[in-house]
């Protein structure tokens, strides 16, 4: 007499794969280990420069910024873009390193699981 089984010999679905509660649990971790990770990203800062130090932005790794520095000699009325293309290449330098931060650090946490952006 021959035994039926169900779906995945007995094992859970697809045989071998964890049981939804299982992974569930395994979501609810991740996106606590998350939730911590963008936590620490809103705490650190970032600091960059442009001209030589003329324009010194800091931002945090939650792309929050904090502070816009610029050294008195570099406002000359009569070169008002000269200091508009500093502050440019300095918040989207500060943007451009932030978003780096984040992908290094949540980058770890769902490395290997081919998770959209954003999902959490």
């Amino acid at each position: 007499m021959s035994k039926k089984r169900g779906l995945g010999g007995g094992r859970g679905f697809g045989g071998g794969m964890p049981s939804m509660g299982g992974l569930m649990s395994q979501v609810q971790k991740l996106q606590e280990e998350m939730e911590k990770a963008q936590a620490a990203l809103a705490d650190e800062e970032i600091t960059v420069s442009a001209g030589g130090g003329a324009v010194t932005i800091v931002v945090t790794g939650a792309r929050e910024f904090r502070s816009v520095t610029i050294k008195p000699e570099v406002v000359d009325p009569d070169d008002v873009e000269m200091l508009q293309d500093l502050l440019l290449a300095a918040f989207n330098d500060a943007l451009q390193q932030a978003k780096q931060l984040e992908d290094e650090r949540m980058g770890s946490l769902t490395g290997g699981m081919g998770l959209p952006p954003g999902l959490f």
